[in-house]
């Protein structure tokens, strides 16, 4: 009794890590308020929280299926291995186990085809929308790396790309605001390009993707989305004063959406994520104090670090014994 329990330690340690990650956490970091004195760190917890979660479900999956071939993650898998070449698989493995491995291999394929998937349809799209901007647009002698389309919509964004990224700006952007205003935005939107903002998007989209009837993996792609913009504002707060800022985000109502946007002069005509942000900047942005910032980075090292080691630590320990 006491070898069947100690076996099942880490399938049933990586199953509540696998809960507490895929709700109550997700949860808790979506309605603190210190990621917006902080976003880089709660980016990174973020991250963190979406790759451990994945990695402990599977994880827990696989190490239960296994159970029937080996004592550990090492062991099982050649056990398994070896079984299923000479047939004996289904006669040693219980209908549960053979249930946990076909799902841990399910899950694996389906998150990876997934993030597959949108990659391809981003760069496919990344592509025709360059084409088109290269078609519609004109360039700026000044700044080679900009498109300007003649609309009276205040519009900027980024648009990513590995042959060359650009920065597009409006007609009407740059009637609507002074030089500084401008400035502001060039900053933001050469924040987004420079710390490669787009990477993570992908990623968090691949997992709502995967996860679509999931409400947490709805809410993370929502945050993150939010933490980046933020992330972004704080460049450009290194180059313009926070009001400034400020004003752009209010005039422009969401700058940084890849979508045409009606001016919004008042708070209460800005999208949610444009009111966090103008909110943010109107008050005095306090960093987080030095012990917080260990404290979530260590939090984010060990939400890797523990699947693992469940995952890999008795296999190690019985190879070293």
């Amino acid at each position: 009794m006491r070898e069947t329990s100690g076996v099942l330690t880490a399938p049933l340690l990586l199953a509540l890590l696998a809960v507490a990650l895929a709700w109550p956490v997700p949860l808790w970091l979506a309605s603190a308020r210190w990621p917006r004195r902080s976003p880089a760190l709660a980016l990174l917890l973020w991250q963190s929280i979406a790759l451990a979660g994945g990695l402990s479900m599977i994880g827990a999956l696989l190490t239960y299926g296994l159970l029937p071939f080996g004592t550990d993650l090492l062991h099982g898998l050649t056990g398994f291995a070896q079984a299923v070449a000479d047939g004996s698989a289904a006669d040693r493995a219980g209908l549960a186990h053979l249930a946990a491995l076909f799902g841990a291999a399910l899950l694996g394929i389906h998150l990876l085809l997934n993030l597959a998937i949108v990659v391809l349809r981003t760069d496919r799209d990344r592509r025709r929308h360059r084409a088109l901007l290269d078609l519609l647009g004109s360039t700026d002698p000044s700044q080679p790396r900009t498109r300007i389309l003649d609309s009276e919509l205040p519009v900027a964004y980024c648009l990513p790309s590995s042959s060359g990224s650009i920065t597009v700006f409006s007609a009407g952007l740059i009637s609507l605001l002074d030089d500084e205003e401008l400035r502001a935005v060039t900053e933001h939107e050469r924040a987004h390009l420079t710390q490669r903002h787009d990477l993570v998007l992908v990623a968090f989209r691949a997992w709502y993707a995967s996860l679509p009837w999931f409400p947490v993996a709805y809410r993370a792609q929502r945050e993150v989305g939010m933490l980046i913009e933020m992330l972004a504002d704080d460049r450009a707060r290194t180059h313009v004063e926070d009001r400034t800022l400020a004003r752009a985000i209010a005039l422009v109502g969401n700058a940084g959406e890849q979508s045409g946007l009606a001016v919004a002069t008042r708070t209460d005509e800005l999208q949610p994520q444009a009111i966090a942000r103008v909110t943010r900047l109107g008050g005095e942005i306090e960093p987080l104090p030095p012990i917080a910032r260990v404290a979530v980075v260590s939090t984010a090292a060990a939400l890797l670090v523990v699947p693992t080691a469940l995952l890999l630590l008795p296999a190690l320990l019985t190879l070293g014994a």
